[in-house]
């Protein structure tokens, strides 16, 4: 195993006179973890740029449950802005990891973090920059580490399978670490121990999905779905069930973070108060795959703030979930953070709030908390719409809230919006705006000052594993129309108004959708220059529109495309724990406007 865990590469060094930020690719932070009595290393890699990844609450987890375990090092790796990249390759330099300086390809395993469905240009990047080969299949000849794959967007793994030796379907904190004791026994991965190892991997682990292991077959309509394991893979499992973590109150959480030393997104200490959600929205993935709901005790939770204050000299906790004031003790752990860390000068963050009756008295429960602003997420202006999506609130109970947080001096309220859900109308949409207008008008003083309702349009996604699976997205010109539309009723002195891109809004739905002959397409778009696609500064739509026409492949027809419930899915090797009867239920509801 080379690396060096002395100090920066003289190479590096050198090529970071010449790149932004040199800050996010030199490692010695505080709290980072060098263990060089390791026997098995794992890349841990996240497929986006530094301050996304290290605001990455998943990744923190990761780091910790790895770096508990003795015998095994997780080493933190991201995606380099374009300048960074062609630095490396100008100056014949490796992608390294943070804490060693250990080139990818040197590791032992490297794992992939899938956030969201953007993120497969970035994968390859950090495979090619680390000295890796691009594809599972060049691998299998080479003794190259094993590429793991888990996340939120790998509930569909297909469009990634080219790429991925193995996926992880479900909560990694327990199984990654035991993916690495496994792996101990095989290394170094020459291509007779890559082989058995895939094998023992698919046949003892519970949430592991190993690609090549399995047969696909083409559907009438073209697509392509995973058939079943291939005749010489007997006991494969099939489907692959979801890995699910029992007692969540004990489970690996990042008490000591790594304290960035260059800008993120969020800088604060997080705590996650529970996984999962009770509201059931048809169109939301992460509701549906993170069931069962679970809560970590207030002690736990606030055991844990402490340390990760005392550990990071953050100013502000936050509390992580998908709906934090449905946690079930809400009350009193915020009674209890609010009234230790108040003196001290830390606030509490409540980035997710449901919008319901007892919202009204969010507000005044949360006097101390940092007032800079409330965001809750209607996702459709109607109540009739709501009904359809199984938001079961009402315009009201909005209402209710904005005057009461306006009145304690909240200074601006976000709400989040989709517009293209099923059934939506074109009243649908122009309701967005008067709800909007309607919040803003219950802060004192009208129209005064600056707006005080900051409005964020997001375009309906079909995703695998909801209710809203088998609606098609709507067109690209349709969501276009759909926004100038609301633009234009947005009146700019009470609302600021932003919508989300169109083309990688297409982009996100074709991989939510899509199945194994998306492997070509990004490894073409890829080599037309594709670079962090999420980022609207570097997505460049005319090399993903060559690489779709290379493969003749629609994107629009992927993305669009409605499926008659019962049909099989490019997903349905997968089991996430919630049956598809129940999403047809949820489905035929969802046509009847039934809560």
């Amino acid at each position: 195993m080379s690396g060096n865990g002395n100090g920066l590469p003289s190479g590096l060094a050198r090529a970071l006179a010449r790149v932004q930020g040199p800050g996010q690719y030199v490692g010695g932070e505080p709290n980072q973890i060098v263990k060089p009595e390791a026997k098995v290393r794992l890349a841990l890699a996240f497929p986006d740029v530094y301050a996304v990844g290290m605001s990455n609450h998943g990744l923190r987890v990761l780091y910790e449950a790895v770096n508990r375990r003795d015998g095994l090092a997780a080493e933190r790796v991201f995606a380099p802005f374009p300048d960074m990249e062609r630095v490396l390759r100008e100056n014949g330099e490796r992608l390294a990891t943070l804490e060693t300086f250990t080139p990818v390809a040197e590791c032992d395993l490297v794992g992939f973090s899938l956030s969201h469905e953007l993120a497969a240009t970035s994968l390859l990047t950090i495979l090619d920059l680390g000295g890796m080969a691009l594809t599972r299949f060049e691998r299998e000849r080479t003794a190259q580490p094993i590429v793991v794959a888990g996340g939120a967007a790998t509930a569909n793994p297909e469009p990634y399978s080219d790429f991925v030796d193995v996926f992880f379907i479900g909560e990694a904190e327990e199984a990654l670490p035991e993916i690495m004791a496994i792996a101990a026994a095989y290394l170094p991965p020459t291509p007779g121990r890559r082989a058995a190892l895939l094998r023992e991997l698919a046949l003892r682990l519970p949430g592991v999905y190993v690609p090549a292991l399995y047969d696909v077959s083409v559907l009438p309509d073209g697509h392509v779905a995973v058939a079943e394991p291939k005749a010489d893979s007997p006991g494969i499992p099939f489907p692959v069930r979801k890995r699910v973590i029992a007692d969540f109150d004990t489970a690996a959480q990042p008490l000591r973070p790594v304290v960035p030393l260059h800008e993120t997104i969020h800088e604060r200490a997080v705590v996650e108060i529970m996984r999962g959600c009770p509201n059931g929205c048809r169109f939301c993935q992460a509701g549906y795959f993170n069931r069962p709901l679970r809560e970590r005790s207030p002690g736990t939770l606030v055991d844990a703030a402490r340390k990760c204050v005392a550990a990071t000299g953050y100013d502000e906790i936050g509390l992580l979930s998908l709906s934090t004031s449905n946690y079930s003790r809400f009350d009193e752990l915020v009674s209890i953070l609010d009234g230790e860390f108040a003196p001290q000068g830390v606030s509490l963050s409540l980035p997710s709030l449901r919008v319901d009756q007892a919202l009204a008295g969010i507000p005044s429960r949360l006097e101390s908390v940092r007032k800079s602003g409330l965001t809750v997420a209607p996702e459709a202006g109607s109540d009739r719409l709501r009904a359809v999506i199984n938001k079961d609130v009402k315009n009201s109970d909005l209402l209710a809230a904005a005057e009461a947080a306006f009145r304690l001096n909240w200074r601006r309220i976000k709400l989040y919006f989709m517009i293209g859900l099923p059934t939506e109308t074109r009243e649908d949409v122009l309701a967005i705006a008067d709800l909007a207008h309607q919040a803003a008008r219950r802060r004192r003083g009208g129209t005064k000052g600056k707006a005080a309702v900051h409005l964020s349009l997001g375009n309906f996604i079909p995703k695998p594993f909801t209710a809203f699976q088998w609606f098609g997205a709507d067109s690209p010109d349709s969501w276009s129309a759909k926004q100038r539309l609301l633009a234009g009723a947005v009146d700019r002195r009470l609302v600021l108004y932003n919508s989300h891109d169109v083309a990688t809004s297409l982009l996100e739905a074709v991989f939510a959708r899509g199945d194994r002959r998306l492997g070509g397409v990004v490894l073409a778009a890829w080599q037309n220059g594709a670079r962090l696609d999420a980022w609207s500064e570097h997505f460049k739509p005319a090399a993903w529109n060559e690489a779709f026409r290379a493969a003749g492949l629609d994107p629009v027809a992927i993305a669009t495309r409605p499926i008659r419930p019962g049909s099989r899915l490019p997903w349905s090797h997968i089991d996430c724990g919630v049956s598809e009867s129940f999403l047809r239920r949820e489905y035929d509801k969802a046509l009847a406007a039934r809560p």
